[in-house]
């Protein structure tokens, strides 16, 4: 698939574009770059600067969010094309708020946006960055929801169960 479908393709799949007009998705999708990764490779680790202030989006393959909890990795996302990663250090956090390791579970292609990029468009066209910031909200609003009815459903199996496993 070339290059400039790709990325359209995977922004109309994102809530990061769910307000977007199609003209306001192709002059978004002109800031993106195609990146591919390898099956083990890590994307985001805590304290990694390599990609900081940089928004991935997942194109294609199979990527995973993981944390380490006590002494074990415990996976918390596996992600679906046009989902989100890298939101905190790409809305200004610093690297050592990252407490996530996002790693290519098989080859994967993603798409990157550099704040700066996006900021750029703040004085030309800041309709697009004020809906692609929605999006991104929207979208961690979505994992917030997840991660609490997963919480719920722990909570209700240990109430249910005695804590007994």
């Amino acid at each position: 698939m070339p290059t400039n479908s790709l990325i359209l393709q995977t922004l109309h799949n994102s809530t990061l574009t769910e307000e977007l007009r199609d003209a306001e998705v192709e002059t978004l999708g002109a800031l993106f770059e195609v990146k591919d990764y390898k099956a083990g490779v890590n994307l985001l680790h805590p304290g990694e600067e390599r990609l900081k202030n940089s928004l991935i989006v997942l194109a294609s393959g199979e990527v995973e969010a993981t944390a380490t909890i006590g002494n074990e990795q415990a996976v918390l996302h596996l992600l679906q094309p046009g989902d989100l990663a890298g939101i905190i250090t790409f809305a200004g956090g610093n690297v050592t708020q990252i407490s996530a390791t996002v790693v290519a579970k098989t080859d994967c292609k993603v798409l990157l946006l550099e704040r700066s990029k996006l900021e750029s468009l703040l004085n030309t066209q800041p309709a697009i960055v004020y809906y692609v910031m929605r999006g991104i909200v929207r979208h961690t609003h979505g994992i917030v929801r997840r991660m609490n009815a997963q919480s719920v459903e722990m909570t209700n199996y240990l109430y249910k169960t005695g804590g007994r496993f």
